[in-house]
């Protein structure tokens, strides 16, 4: 093949170079995403900005998405530290990986490297209104959820006293957490459960946290979510759908208390009760024990006096029904006394009555037997005969020859029967 039908490799990236750089004089604002990020040891920061099929979620990239675009660049020392500054003091975000930021690019082209973006600015504004615009997206979606009201409605228990805390065991504010808390004089029970609180890591390791609580939930009256202060970028996780839709959903009452004095998070937005700092989480314990502790007091009080004011009536009281059953006793002996001696007086009259009334009778009977007695009869002419002491009534019992005993009123008479008549004329 001649030499004319063909070109040597550095001779085409001669000729990209000059294209792109003819194409593309001047610098460009781009759109883009941190996929990567680093600063080494001689101050130049080295980018890899990626454009992804979906939207990047607050402050932080969708690691489901498919990369669409992607180009290295450079942040030159000379600016680096400028820029780096400047774009920190007013998002409070550092740059880091997942971010989303509007960058002013220079377009360069090198035989050996390839194509570079040389950043010579960034638009902080962009980055501000894009976190605010995934947090109130957020916002919104837990509300379309009708979640966003859940937790904040759990009811508390009177006594938080076995707390379930999410938050980094290495963090300051969960040793500062624990100082306060030893500090307000109250049996506490603190089961720490391990997560990472910033960085890319933190939003799935505090929802793993969370989900370690919920599988113990009645082991605990409330869960507390503290880390201590940070940028904006280290608590962007806090503003994530995914953690704040598990917070918001919680089986036990969430306290958060994540160290940010001028913005207010989605997670303390869904928590039943959101405080400025982890100190500030276990003073309001403290406190809310110390006010139990007072309610109790005085209700102890108030029963005690309840009591002894109930004692007092009921004493009285009885003192009253003693005196009432004492004076109605009295009475009642009076009364049934008096009509004991009526009683008595009418038994007693009864008696004499009936005594009389017997007497009467018995008198009568009396005459009656006085009058039907034998002798009386044999007064009057009647006798009795026996035969062998034994009565007859009859003529037909005796026969000729019997000795008969005849019993007359003054005396008695032995006779011997020579005839018998049973006065039908026989003999």
């Amino acid at each position: 093949m001649p030499e004319e039908s063909y070109i040597s490799l550095s001779e085409l990236q001669r000729r990209i170079k000059g294209a792109v750089e003819m194409s593309l004089p001047v610098p460009l604002w781009v759109v883009a995403e941190i996929a990567e990020i680093k600063v080494n040891h001689s101050g130049h920061c080295y980018l890899e900005l990626v454009e992804k099929a979906e939207p990047a979620a607050a402050c932080r990239g969708d690691a489901g998405a498919v990369p669409k675009a992607q180009a290295r660049a450079v942040i030159w020392r000379s600016q680096y530290a400028m820029l780096s500054s400047y774009f920190e003091a007013e998002t409070g975000c550092r740059l880091e990986a997942g971010m989303r930021v509007l960058a002013k690019v220079l377009v360069s082209y090198h035989e050996l490297y390839g194509l570079t973006l040389q950043v010579t600015d960034l638009d902080a504004s962009y980055t501000l209104g894009e976190v605010e615009r995934q947090r109130q997206l957020t916002i919104r979606r837990l509300q379309a959820d009708g979640v966003w009201d859940m937790n904040r409605e759990m009811p508390l228990p009177l006594l938080v006293q076995r707390i379930a805390v999410v938050s980094s065991s290495a963090a300051a504010g969960y040793r500062d957490f624990r100082n306060e808390l030893r500090g307000g004089g109250y049996a506490f029970t603190v089961t720490l459960f391990d997560a990472v609180v910033q960085g890319a890591a933190a939003e799935e390791s505090l929802v793993a946290a969370l989900c370690a609580v919920a599988e113990r939930a009645d082991e605990f009256d409330a869960v507390v979510l503290i880390r201590g202060g940070g940028s904006a970028s280290d608590l962007s996780c806090f503003n994530s759908y995914r953690l704040c839709s598990h917070v918001a959903q919680f089986p036990l009452p969430v306290i958060t208390g994540i160290g940010h004095d001028k913005d207010t998070s989605v997670a303390d937005m869904v928590a039943h009760t959101a405080l400025k700092t982890p100190t500030a989480v276990a003073a309001w314990l403290t406190e809310r024990m110390a006010r139990s502790e007072a309610w109790l007091d005085e209700s102890a009080r108030r029963l005690r006096e309840m009591t002894e004011a109930r004692t007092r009536g009921e004493r009285l009281r009885l003192e009253r029904l003693a005196s009432d059953v004492s004076h109605g006793a009295a009475a009642l002996t009076a009364a049934c006394g008096a009509r004991l001696d009526l009683l008595r007086e009418q038994l007693a009259a009864a008696a004499r009555r009936r005594v009389e009334s017997e007497r009467t009778r018995l008198a009568v009977a009396e005459g009656v037997v006085e009058g039907r007695h034998p002798r009386r009869i044999m007064r009057m002419g009647f006798a009795v005969v026996r035969r062998d002491g034994v009565a007859l009534t009859a003529a037909s019992e005796a026969a000729a020859g019997d000795v008969l005993r005849v019993e007359l009123y003054d005396g008695a008479l032995g006779v011997s029967v020579t005839e018998t008549d049973d006065g039908s004329g026989a003999r």
